[in-house]
């Protein structure tokens, strides 16, 4: 059995500052270092890690490099692992999305499965983009316990395409908070999940995206 620990970011700028990042560059805030500081130590402290893993996004690159040092391995990227391609949201805050692209966004705050960020990815596109790299990079570490870090958005269709097989069903899971860890768990090509959006070792730190997005 492979265990798949995956973990978003921690608190980015756009985070911090209610914008829709997608793929732009947009690095950690002070309380995202933190974070993810704080997420490094409670992995060395709870899990064995043979291998980890992140996007090539600096804000979970940052993320990832905080649990790579912290148990001793090199951090390897993987383009697969990014956010979704939001397009013309990228980069733009919540407000104005809900201003100039109102029935796409609509669609993303009611029924994210079947959403499209306008002239970019869709829901279903990131989940299966997703659910191909981390089935992968289960299979490559067989036996063995990785670390990825990435975003918000792929662990959510992650976790709504293990238990249901139906990207439809994600309006019914929430965003997991910042620097949370959720663990999946891989063997003869099934999976399984344990416990998800694991954050209580960030005690005041915790934060998530806000509600109706």
């Amino acid at each position: 059995m492979t265990t798949v620990l995956l973990v978003r970011h921690g608190e980015s700028q756009a985070n911090r500052h209610g914008v829709f990042a997608g793929q732009i560059d947009i690095d950690l805030e002070e309380r995202g270092e933190l974070q993810a500081e704080k997420t490094a130590r409670f992995i060395k402290e709870n899990y064995k890690v043979d291998r980890v893993y992140a996007s090539d996004l600096i804000r979970a690159h940052r993320t990832g490099q905080a649990v790579a040092d912290a148990v001793g391995l090199p951090l390897e990227t993987d383009v697969a692992l990014r956010e979704i391609y939001a397009g013309e949201w990228e980069n733009v805050p919540f407000k104005t999305l809900e201003e100039n692209f109102a029935e796409d966004w609509h669609v993303w705050c009611t029924d994210l499965g079947r959403s499209r960020c306008t002239g970019g990815e869709s829901v279903a596109e990131l989940g299966e983009r997703i659910m191909k790299a981390v089935k992968r990079l289960a299979e490559e570490n067989g036996g063995k316990t990785i670390v990825i870090a990435t975003h918000a958005t792929p662990v959510r269709a992650m976790q709504c395409l293990v238990e249901t097989g139906d990207i439809t069903n994600m309006k019914e899971y929430a965003w997991v908070s910042n620097a949370s860890v959720s663990e999946f768990f891989y063997e003869a090509g099934t999976w399984r999940i344990g416990r998800v959006s694991q954050d209580e070792h960030l005690s005041e730190l915790v934060t998530g995206l806000p509600q109706g997005v």
